[in-house]
């Protein structure tokens, strides 16, 4: 689509394509609220299901763009390290924490978000394990890896809805109100708010594909594999609708809603492999190279870093952060030089 454009030209449209995520994932954080509340949908579906494919629709119009045209290895990298990349999106809501009260993790009182993580780490564990099963176990395209990631996530979605209800060692975990109050006003009526879920949807959607179409240029005018700018520039402009949607629920004093909303749509996003196994008409994971097996290892560490945090809530605070988002960031940056080796090992 863009091959007759130059850097400058396709470094724009990259740029107007993230700026168009950014806006419709306000739109659809807010719209995701109220329809969850008022369709009385509940926390599983509303909560967790529709927040997580919503936020996550960038991935979903990259993954669709990239299978239809063979280049899996920057749909993978774009999964694997969107993941990564928007768990050290919770640093930069840990430096939205304003005044007393601590860093980001010591405010989300609340273990439920410690179940969440586990889910994320034990998809993420699936997908490692996936590349080491023999192609000939596929069926129809279909890999037990595959079904046993979603399979994985839905039950772990099940688990986290049970938690909320209720658990012997907690007290009912605080609902959302607050938000969806807010939400509710910017919204108005559930009629708008419908209209304005599919608009930002079909806008995500399109900018998704623009994304995926301006960042595969991109990356062969810079001479960067497309698996390495998957996990790494085009995965920070996927994780805006995660950035935008987590400062908003700062910003309202919803710290346990900001971890939970990174959390659970990081257990959704390894789920996005089934559906680029059923459009490319290949297993995808048989296939994983090992930049995607050192990605989900990041991504592993990653959350198990901001678990610790949740458990053990330091109060210390290095450049602004919390002890567990520091080690974060320096981990991610770590992490990304580690990337570079194995890509050109």
């Amino acid at each position: 689509m863009f091959d007759s454009f130059g850097l400058p030209a396709l470094l724009g449209f990259f740029l107007v394509a993230a700026g168009i995520i950014w806006i419709a994932g306000i739109w659809l954080s807010d719209a995701t609220d109220v329809l969850s509340e008022r369709l009385g949908l509940g926390e599983a579906l509303g909560g967790l299901i529709l927040l997580a494919i919503a936020t996550n629709l960038p991935e979903i119009a990259i993954t669709s763009s990239a299978a239809v045209s063979g280049d899996l290895g920057i749909a993978t990298g774009n999964i694997l390290g969107g993941i990564a990349i928007q768990t050290v999106v919770l640093a930069i809501l840990d430096a939205g924490c304003r005044g007393p009260g601590g860093p980001l993790t010591t405010r989300a009182d609340s273990l439920i978000l410690l179940i969440e993580g586990g889910v994320v780490i034990g998809v993420l564990a699936v997908v490692i394990m996936g590349p080491q099963l023999p192609p000939s176990l596929a069926s129809a395209h279909l890999t037990p890896a595959r079904t046993l990631v979603v399979s994985v996530w839905l039950f772990g979605v099940c688990l986290v809805s049970r938690a909320r209800r209720g658990l012997p060692w907690q007290d009912r975990a605080r609902p959302r109100r607050k938000r969806i109050r807010r939400s509710a006003k910017k919204m108005g009526s559930t009629s708008r708010a419908m209209v304005l879920f599919t608009l930002g949807a079909g806008l995500t959607l399109a900018a998704g594909v623009g994304l995926e179409q301006s960042g595969e240029g991109i990356a062969g005018e810079i001479g960067l594999s497309g698996a390495m700018f998957g996990a790494t520039i085009l995965a920070a402009a996927t994780s805006l609708p995660e950035v935008s949607t987590g400062l908003a629920s700062v910003k309202l004093g919803d710290y346990e809603l900001a971890v939970s909303d990174s959390f659970g749509g990081n257990a959704c996003v390894p789920t996005l492999f089934f559906y680029a196994t059923l459009i490319s008409g290949k297993a995808v994971l048989p296939d994983a190279q090992a930049t995607d097996i050192y990605l989900t290892a990041l991504a592993i560490l990653l959350a198990l870093g901001f678990m610790v945090g949740l458990l053990f809530r330091p109060q210390k605070r290095v450049a602004r952060l919390g002890v567990d988002s520091a080690i974060a960031v320096c981990l991610y940056a770590v992490g990304v030089l580690g990337l570079i080796a194995v890509t050109h090992g």
